[in-house]
């Protein structure tokens, strides 16, 4: 099985190599299937690969076998310095990696017939090839180092991504969100490095499996400030207020496929790594910080919901919209507890579906309008375009958490998980937290019916035949189905994910 997780790694690479090999004109008019090839085989390969997950246990102790071990590639990469190429997957990594195979798979088939202006189709998908292998590299490096090399591979392409095919009427604009969207990850990056740094000064090691097993205690002194590094570091891809500076503007100048892979991939990568890195292997340290990690979020969850109130930009609200869900998963993270870390992990998934689909129908909105305003957009989006707006709300919907929907189950185990989190931690601190996060969810729920009655709802006489745009696409319906159905799929049966998990 460590072949498959290998052949996972280096076929979007390799694809990414042959399209820039490839002649321009044969490379673009190729290049959307060629991606969606290669990201359907990368998906079978984590169908595969989730076809033998185990349970990872939350409780390490030395006399476990790793949990990774029919998974497992572990050979020297950089003797002197003690790093290894060490990778595999158990059961929290491999349903993020399943999701990003799928979020590629659906940009690249989305771009076979749908392209931003400028064009460059080959470049475009050799960078969300190499932002997949990326991201696949981070969710399954079991060294530190790995870890961090791999979490930077994803900045640069996505930098690109933003800065070339962003919003054409903002050349500007566009290129400031990129700089501070790649400036602010790298100098979290940096943080979280010395962590790391300091962690290796306590033990001698980068080796995840062996840190998990044989845990740093102390909640002072060294293992302390490793913690609060490596979780500021994380923070800023997570992102956590206040930190998600970068976040509005990224979203909003991205291209529609950008803004999927951001919203639905690249923030995963910060709550997984205070999952499987802080938590397992700094315990003692992380009660001390969990308290103000569980504060920031909360404040996330408010300060998001009422910035959606504010926006008059359809993708700038979605962006909003993340920050306080993934406040939630912070949250979650934090209460160290069992339906916690479990509402999280469920999130990280469900977030992943349904801003995925958010983001590709605010795109669908704009490319018909040529403006993601919604003060330019106009009401009447049911008479106008009915099969988008009903996706729309069914979006919204599934968003601020409807039962019946995969949004419900995550949140409401980071309330439970708060209710009565871990041992060690205030438990009156946690519950006031709870009781805040919870009227988050009340806000959540008023800007997205807001959006959904201003925007789908109204007289269509008020505007001219000319604007009514042709509705829903057949590439686009293929497109979005998959999400559709999983977010449908996950809110009846959260069982799917959750059995999975076994934190004990």
């Amino acid at each position: 099985m460590s072949t498959v997780l290998l052949v996972m790694l280096g076929l979007p690479l390799l694809a990414a190599i042959i399209l820039w090999a490839l002649p321009v004109t044969v490379g673009d008019r190729i290049a959307a299937a060629f991606g969606a090839v290669v990201s359907g085989l990368t998906l079978i390969g984590s169908g595969v690969l989730w076809s033998r997950m185990t349970d990872w246990h939350w409780v390490a102790t030395s006399s476990q076998p790793s949990a990774f071990s029919w998974s497992e590639t572990n050979t020297p990469w950089i003797p002197p310095l003690g790093v290894r190429f060490h990778v595999g997957v158990d059961s929290i990594s491999v349903p993020l990696v399943a999701l990003t195979a799928l979020l590629v798979l659906l940009c690249c088939v989305y771009s076979l017939r749908i392209t931003p202006r400028v064009g460059r189709t080959r470049s475009l998908i050799a960078l969300l090839l190499v932002i997949e292998a990326g991201v696949i590299g981070t969710f399954s490096a079991l060294d530190l180092v790995l870890f961090f090399v791999c979490f930077e591979i994803v900045l640069i392409p996505m930098w690109l991504v933003i800065d070339i095919w962003g919003d054409h009427h903002d050349p500007a604009g566009r290129r400031r969100a990129a700089t501070t969207f790649v400036l602010m990850t790298v100098a979290g990056s940096a943080v979280m490095l010395l962590g790391f740094l300091l962690v290796y000064r306590e033990v001698g090691t980068f080796d995840l499996v062996w840190l998990t097993q044989n845990p740093i205690t102390g909640g002072h002194g060294v293992p302390l400030l490793a913690a609060v590094l490596i979780a500021l570091g994380l923070a800023v891809k997570l992102p956590l207020w206040p930190l998600h500076i970068w976040l509005p503007d990224a979203h909003a100048k991205a291209p529609t496929v950008g803004s999927v892979l951001l919203a639905g991939v690249l923030l995963k990568l910060g709550s997984y790594g205070l999952i499987r890195i802080l938590l397992p292997v700094l315990p003692e340290a992380t009660v001390t910080i969990a308290p103000y990690l569980a504060g920031f979020s909360t404040v996330a969850i408010i300060a998001g919901s009422l910035a959606c109130l504010a926006q008059t930009d359809l993708k700038r609200l979605i962006a909003y919209s993340s920050v306080g869900h993934m406040g939630f998963i912070g949250l979650g993270i934090a209460t160290m507890s069992p339906k916690g870390l479990s509402g999280a992990l469920f999130a990280n998934i469900a977030h992943g579906l349904i801003t995925g689909l958010l983001f590709f129908l605010a795109g669908a909105i704009k490319d018909r309008h040529d403006t993601s305003d919604l003060r330019t957009i106009g009401r009447a989006l049911y008479a106008r375009l009915p099969r988008i707006a009903a996706l729309l709300t069914f979006a919204s919907l599934a968003s601020l958490g409807l039962p019946g929907l995969a949004g419900f189950w995550g949140e409401m185990l980071a309330l439970f998980g708060a209710y009565q989190p871990g041992p060690g931690l205030p438990r009156g601190t946690f519950l006031t937290m709870m009781v805040i996060a919870g009227l988050g969810t009340v806000l959540t729920a008023a800007y997205f019916l807001r959006l959904v009655r201003n925007l789908n709802q109204g007289d269509p006489a008020e505007y001219p035949a000319t604007a009514f745009a042709v509705d829903l696409s057949r590439i686009e319906l293929i497109t979005w189905a998959p999400l559709v159905a999983l977010t449908v799929l996950l809110g009846v049966w959260p069982g799917l994910l959750l059995d999975y998990w076994n934190f004990s």
